[in-house]
């Protein structure tokens, strides 16, 4: 699993630079990379954006309670709408909680308001600003096949 914590940390490491990092042949470490991603413990290698880099300073959690016979069109229609980033379906006191990233507080306000608050079948919403954000990478920890 050290290798699953490396890559987690930087997907871009190369194969010898990441052999070298944590002592283990490169031609292992290769093997066993493609052993995740075949036991599908690896899904894909991507990237990190840097939204504010872009422009979006404003991050948003909206739980939004909906008609459950409407959900498949409130989703639909969430996505249609290209500040939503994610939308998560939860237990607790909302339905769903919808990720969103905006440019300002009052883009976030009008999106909310004007897009958000007329989809039918949505019933009502809290929207929660994302103050500040801190990150703790997933600590896999080791196990006995060496992945």
């Amino acid at each position: 699993m050290e290798i699953l914590s490396e890559l987690s940390n930087d997907a871009s490491i190369s194969v010898p630079r990441l052999s070298k990092k944590i002592d283990v042949n490169s031609s292992v470490v290769y093997s066993r990379i493609k052993r995740l991603v075949k036991r599908k413990l690896i899904e894909r290698f991507t990237i990190e954006v840097n939204d504010a880099e872009l422009g979006y300073q404003v991050k948003a959690l909206t739980g939004i309670n909906i008609d459950t016979k409407q959900r498949d069109n409130v989703i639909e229609k969430l996505f249609e709408i290209d500040e939503v980033r994610e939308i998560a379906e939860v237990t607790g006191r909302f339905d769903i909680l919808v990720t969103m990233y905006s440019r300002s507080l009052d883009q976030m306000h009008k999106m909310v308001s004007e897009k958000i608050g007329r989809i039918e079948g949505i019933q009502s919403s809290e929207s929660f600003i994302e103050m500040k954000s801190r990150r703790k990478a997933m600590p896999y920890m080791p196990s006995n096949n060496g992945d």
